[in-house]
């Protein structure tokens, strides 16, 4: 930047930074800056062409001081003239929307000036063939969307606030209706993640579009597309992919597979999973087409690396701002712990931009972000980043003894509070939270009142949300401001730069604010911040699989041990187990490890190590690659080794078996199953000592038990033995075991377990004794186990509606249909049902509907 304007853009910075921020006191004898605005312009106008990311973000911080700051009508023009020049035409809008300029800036432009912005929209804007109008759009989307349209392979990077998610979905659409492709698969990371997409997808189609939404991993919708019927959009996580793979079989022929934070395929256990989801639908469709999203990722262009000889390549990276955050640094003024000297990071320093006083001394780490949140983020769309559920919960109550009372109670906030107290438990901390606007999240939380969160939150209605590491985990949810102190990932482990930067980018989310402010509290603390506040950064894109074996040969050497040594004193099996299975699996499928396409990726010694050993292991393994693929993650030994369990077991084959959950034997079957998959298959269910609750809670959850009965049992049972407990960890602690035992661990073990009784159970001629009904792993993904409970799923309730619902409903064998015809029936007599309001809203939207726009079969 040059010299000439750089003390006036500081000057700039700090007073578009203190419009942002509540309760601040500006430096003592400070006088209000007084600009020369048509310099600044120019200069901004200049730097608008360069693709340097400093550049850019001066402009736009020229261009946001212009149609903020000033009263005068023609700077404001010309700020949002260096908008349009910037390709940030959703900022003008949002300056239209609040009024900050006059309305029609074409016609008091000149002749020269308005022709020329006629031409960047044109240039800028994207045609939608599917309904013909046209989308303005900034570079990195213009890009995305020629180059999707035009590559079978591509990979796409770019800040969390460039509108990614936005326009990848209006992609998508529009090429599911202006091509031959009938099935889409949409892969996200996390379940959370899967209902927003799911719900985006569906408030922009519409309910006469001609393509269907489906997060439910069964055939019926895939056969209907295939067959020639409405084409179908699947939204899934990649666990979910596998079980329709399976379902499937050699069936499965995606046209589409969108993977949405594609960097995640670097993800310790998970990521090798989804490697392998991406492999499988390959395999079974050579002409798929494969879209990657991730946020600021360092090499977009490595998820291509596997893409077919024949593909058409293509890689687009954008690292420009479409809107401004401004780093905050938070420092308490020596021997006055009320006061808070506030600075904000630029050009390589810092400006200092003023005093936050608190109302009370912030005695602890928790007392400190909740009591700079609550003076810095006063009108609300305030975000607290804490490190773990239970800190989040407290935090959130801190909060809200500081926010004032609302002036009437608000009917959206008490309608979620009811839900919190019927849903979850009558003493559930978030329920007298939001009722004063205040509310907390995380991820093991049910979907319907974590989304319902986010809306009040998005809606303004709640003003502050804590929240933890969800948020890095692609929940699309923005703000205005997040406050942070020490943000950790998991236990103990300090936030990479790259995550702490996915994180900052949920502030300002572009279209919504002009600016996002990131409050980062005592950064030289070397406990809180190892590192200091991280130097912008960007995703490092590594395969999981890739990460294990450039390791050296601790990979080779960890195979060596499998062979040999049992489960239990197996050392770095949570490390190695994911990848050897995986490695197995595609040299039972291929036959060499050297034909596999992650051998170009490593040398030939280290190739030609795990080549012997596998070859080693693959010799003692009977069952074929199809059962391998079949269970990704899980290894093809312990397959065979649980195999030979069931031919050495003496007794009845029939006590091998589940028994159905209604039956008195269930629980006990249970405990002893996984007892056996932790002896043969993995060590899934440890501490051994805790299967008997884990069976408990996977019988409870299949029988269709709500999170709230669940609770009430888990506090039944404490009480029955004598067990002290503290209410709010038992209430977080029986929801993280349903997400952790019952959906994820469960389902995968336990399907595994089933195909190999299956294998064996047809060897010895016992077929009568293999059902056919729904799979164990789609049972225990959406914790059902009756055609009503999945039917009403299928039609697009939320678990914790469906079951709500199924309490009310005597049989247990309904379709979709008669599930339709039960609720239209009893419409009437809802209101005296008891069923949350929150509920009975979504029981109507999605069941309730005109006979036209039912669903189909």
């Amino acid at each position: 930047m040059s010299e000439g304007i750089r003390e006036e853009v500081d000057a700039l910075t700090r007073c578009t930074v203190r419009t942002e921020l509540d309760n601040l006191t500006p430096e003592i004898g400070e006088d209000s800056p007084q600009f020369d605005w048509p310099r600044l312009l120019l200069a901004g106008s200049i730097l608008a062409r360069s693709e340097l990311r400093s550049h850019q973000e001066t402009a736009l911080r020229i261009a946001t001081g212009a149609v903020t700051l000033d009263n005068s009508q023609p700077i404001k023009d010309a700020g949002a003239v260096l908008l349009d020049k910037l390709s940030n035409f959703r900022a003008v809008s949002l300056a239209n929307n609040r009024e900050l300029l006059v309305t029609d800036i074409g016609s008091r432009l000149g002749m020269a000036l308005r022709m020329e912005m006629q031409r960047r929209q044109m240039d800028h804007s994207v045609l939608v063939e599917s309904s013909g109008r046209w989308l303005a759009v900034n570079d990195f989307q213009q890009r995305f969307w020629n180059n999707a349209s035009s590559n079978t392979w591509l990979s796409a990077s770019a800040p969390t606030a460039s509108g990614k998610t936005f326009l990848v979905l209006q992609w998508l659409i529009d090429h599911m209706q202006s091509t031959q492709s009938r099935v889409a698969v949409y892969l996200a990371p996390t379940r959370a993640l899967v209902s927003e997409i799911e719900n985006e997808l569906l408030s922009v189609l519409g309910k006469d579009a001609p393509i269907d939404v489906s997060s439910l991993p069964l055939r019926e919708k895939y056969d209907t597309a295939t067959a020639g019927g409405t084409k179908l959009i699947h939204v899934f996580t990649q666990e979910r992919l596998h079980l329709l793979a399976n379902a499937l079989g050699d069936e499965a022929n995606i046209d589409l597979l969108i993977v949405d934070e594609a960097h995640k395929i670097g993800d310790n256990q998970r990521g090798v999973i989804l490697q392998d989801a991406i492999e499988r639908l390959e395999r079974a469709n050579a002409s798929l087409k494969v879209v990657f999203i991730s946020p600021a990722a360092q090499n977009p262009e490595e998820l291509l690396a596997d893409a077919p000889d024949d593909a058409r390549t293509s890689a687009v990276d954008s690292d420009l701002p479409t809107v401004l955050q401004n780093i905050i640094i938070a420092e308490q003024a020596p021997r006055k712990p009320k006061l808070w000297n506030l600075s904000v990071s630029h050009g390589g320093g810092s400006l200092p931009i003023g005093v936050l006083q608190l109302g009370s001394l912030p005695g602890s780490v928790k007392k400190k972000l909740a009591f700079i949140a609550a003076a810095v983020g006063e009108r609300g769309g305030t975000l607290v980043y804490a490190n773990g559920a239970g800190e989040a919960e407290e935090i959130a109550d801190l909060i809200s003894q500081l926010v004032p009372s609302l002036e009437h109670p608000d009917r959206e906030l008490s309608e979620l509070a009811e839900l919190a107290r019927k849903g979850v438990h009558p003493n559930f901390a978030l329920a007298s939270l939001v009722e004063l606007g205040v509310a907390f999240h995380y991820g093991n939380m049910p979907s319907l009142i974590r989304l319902e969160v986010e809306r009040l939150f998005r809606s303004g209605k709640i003003r502050f949300l804590v929240c933890t590491s969800t948020l890095i985990e692609g929940v699309n949810l923005s703000c205005r401001t997040i406050v942070v102190r020490g943000p950790r990932k998991g236990r103990g482990h300090p936030m990479e730069p790259h995550d702490f930067w996915n994180l900052a980018g949920r502030a300002g989310r572009w279209g919504n604010e002009f600016q996002g402010n990131i409050v980062c509290i005592d950064p030289k603390d070397p406990i809180a911040w190892p590192t200091g506040v991280p130097a912008r950064s960007r995703y490092p894109i590594k395969r999981e699989s890739d990460a294990v074996l450039e390791q050296g040969d601790d990979m080779v050497a960890y195979l060596k041990r499998r062979i040999t040594t049992p489960l239990s004193e197996l050392k770095d099996v949570e490390k190695f187990e994911q990848v050897g299975a995986y490695l197995l699996a595609t040299y039972l499928r291929l036959g060499s490890i050297a034909q596999a396409k992650l051998a170009k990726r490593h040398g030939d010694s280290m190739v030609a190590k795990l080549e012997e050993n596998l070859a080693i292991i693959a010799a003692q393994v009977e069952i074929g690659h199809e059962i391998a693929d079949r269970h990704p993650g899980v290894n093809a030994l312990g397959l065979q080794r649980l195999l030979d369990a069931f031919r050495a077991y003496e007794g009845d084959v029939e006590n091998l078996l589940p028994a159905p959950v209604e039956s008195a034997d269930s629980f006990d079957r249970f405990v002893t199953i996984m007892h056996r998959i932790n002896d043969n298959l993995y060590p899934a269910f440890v501490p051994s000592e805790l299967v008997r609750l884990y069976a408990l809670v996977v019988v409870q959850w299949l029988k269709g038990y709500s999170l709230a009965q669940m609770i009430r049992g888990n506090i039944d049972w404490h009480k029955d033995n004598g067990r002290s407990f503290k209410l709010p960890m038992l209430i977080r602690r029986t929801m993280e075991l349903v997400e952790q035992i019952a959906r994820f661990r469960a389902p995968k073990y336990l399907s595994a377990y089933m195909d190999i009784l299956h294998t064996h159970l047809n060897e010895i001629g016992r077929e009568d004794l293999i059902d056919s009904d729904l799979d164990i792993g789609t049972q225990l993904e959406f914790g059902v186990s009756t055609r009503t409970l999945l039917a009403l799923m299928e039609l697009g309730l939320s678990r914790m509606s469906a079951v709500t619902l199924y309490e009310k409903i005597a049989r247990d064998d309904l379709t979709k249909e008669e599930c339709l015809t039960w609720v239209a029936d009893r419409e009437a007599k809802f209101e005296s049902m008891d069923i949350p309001a929150i509920i009975l809203r979504e029981i109507r939207e999605k069941l309730l509907q005109s006979e036209d726009d039912a669903p189909s079969a």
